[in-house]
């Protein structure tokens, strides 16, 4: 399959469910998202399918550059550079891209995915999975069967069962107004608002807002706006902002309460949890 870009031809964007081949491995690379005119960008949307849309293969996504957040009914995933994540296929799910993008994307015929996960999930890739993925858009879109192409693209799906599932998820409410909540917050993250001010903002009653977010997310609201301020930080330091933007950005009172709660959360501080993806 060819490689991607802002300047490739649209009738090279095939459907990878029509092409006959267990694993479909296409790369997107150098995509400035804001660089691109409205033309260009319409016709990339369109084409490549970046809202709410579903395959019939299983999508295994690859970020190398860029931060890419996928959301499907039920959850919301932060995809940074070096990391994956898996969507299942028949999953409706939208990605939204920051920063410069380089990906690489294998569509997976559900025929083969017994051992990969049978729900969304991120993966932490490892040095060999990310150049299986690599090396496997550069095959002919008909490969042979049975080939040395067959034995690459059956170690590649060896090495995504294998990979260690992440952690930058955050479950996603059903109920209208924790999604409210949700759009609120992200519009304003500094907004330290108590459980029962934004109770309150939406209708609710603080006790209802805690008995139907832990039912539907499985967390504390603290701990649920915790793990949303922690993927927005992800995103913005993907796109280039410095540690100090980001913990103003997020209402912290100093930059080092912040990092503290990234390292806490994450094992590292942003700058090496990010250059580390560099």
């Amino acid at each position: 399959m060819p490689v991607l870009s802002q300047l490739s031809d649209p009738a090279e964007w095939l459907n990878p469910d029509d092409v006959p081949r267990p694993v479909v491995t296409v790369g997107a690379t150098g995509i400035d998202m804001k660089a691109l005119d409205e033309k260009a960008a319409a016709l990339y949307r369109d084409r490549k399918e970046m809202d709410f849309h579903h395959h019939r293969k299983g999508e295994l996504l690859l970020a190398l550059r860029g931060v890419l957040t996928c959301e499907v009914e039920g959850g919301l995933w932060i995809v940074p550079p070096q990391s994956a994540i898996w969507v299942p296929g028949g999953v409706v799910h939208k990605f939204v891209a920051t920063g410069t993008l380089e990906c690489y994307v294998a569509f997976i015929d559900p025929s083969v995915e017994s051992n990969l996960p049978s729900t969304c999930c991120a993966l932490s890739t490892t040095p060999l999975l990310r150049e299986l993925l690599i090396r496997s858009a550069s095959l002919p879109m008909l490969y042979a069967d049975g080939g040395i192409e067959s034995h690459l693209v059956t170690l590649l799906l060896d090495e995504i069962a294998a990979a260690p599932i992440g952690n930058l998820h955050l479950p996603m409410p059903t109920d209208a107004r924790l999604r409210k909540i949700v759009e609120m917050i992200a519009a304003s993250p500094a907004d330290r608002g108590t459980m029962e001010t934004w109770a309150r903002r939406v209708g609710m009653s603080e006790r209802t807002l805690a008995r139907v977010l832990a039912s539907q997310t499985g967390m504390s609201f603290g701990r649920w706006r915790q793990q949303l301020h922690l993927m927005l930080a992800v995103r913005w330091l993907g796109a280039g902002a410095s540690v100090q933007q980001v913990a103003d950005d997020l209402g912290y009172e100093s930059a080092s309460s912040f990092v503290s709660m990234f390292r806490k959360n994450l094992g590292s501080p942003p700058a090496r949890y990010m250059s580390e993806r560099a």
